[in-house]
């Protein structure tokens, strides 16, 4: 019996070169693909794949906010990483919302194939060399603080933040304030530049 997977980028050439890459392995059915993180999520709860293998910095939510909201609505699904950034600080946010699998994409096609076998088998299945990183340093931002500093890494005023979110200004500057201490940052873009270089963001 074919293992169910849903494919989540938000990149169309990328999704659908592993769309292909995976439907070449015989045990492997490509149950449908989503382009952002909101489409993913309902995607998953209609389909019920097996495996939803989902990418990092996507749009409406990120793959870990994803997994997340997979976990919460405890949609049987196991959910696995599929990124660029080899950063310790988003292995364990992935690890902390419970994913299954976190892989690299330079990793060969047969890697990921076979690491999609062990995932529906109940095995957990990390990059090695990110596995030795993932504990050394912590991550200080709380979710709040994440948000905050994300939007605020895209361009957006506090008023705009504060409106995005249902918060005060006020509440929105003691946020970043406590995100630009907490990284040792100087203002709102370099912490945001250096919590998104560790993986924080």
């Amino acid at each position: 019996m074919s293992i169910r997977v849903v494919i989540a980028e938000d990149q169309a050439m990328v999704r659908g070169a592993l769309a292909a890459l995976l439907a070449i392995d015989g045990g492997i059915e490509v149950a449908g693909q989503a382009q952002n993180g909101r489409e993913a999520v309902d995607l998953v709860a209609k389909v019920l794949p097996d495996v939803l293998l989902t990418d990092i910095e996507m749009p409406e939510l990120t793959g870990l906010e994803v997994a997340v909201e997979v976990r919460r609505r405890k949609l049987p699904v196991k959910v696995a990483i599929l990124t660029t950034f080899a950063r310790a600080g988003y292995l364990r946010r992935a690890l902390d919302a419970g994913v299954s699998g976190y892989l690299l994409k330079d990793a060969p096609s047969s890697v990921l194939a076979d690491a999609i076998r062990r995932i529906k088998a109940g095995a957990r299945v990390i990059d090695p060399e990110l596995a030795a990183e993932a504990w050394t340093e912590a991550d200080p931002l709380t979710d709040r603080e994440r948000q905050v500093l994300r939007y605020a890494g895209e361009g957006a005023s506090g008023s705009e933040i504060a409106g995005r979110l249902g918060l005060s200004e006020g509440t929105v500057r003691n946020y970043l304030s406590e995100a630009i201490s907490k990284t040792g940052a100087s203002n709102r873009t370099e912490a945001a530049r250096i919590a998104r270089q560790k993986g924080w963001l």
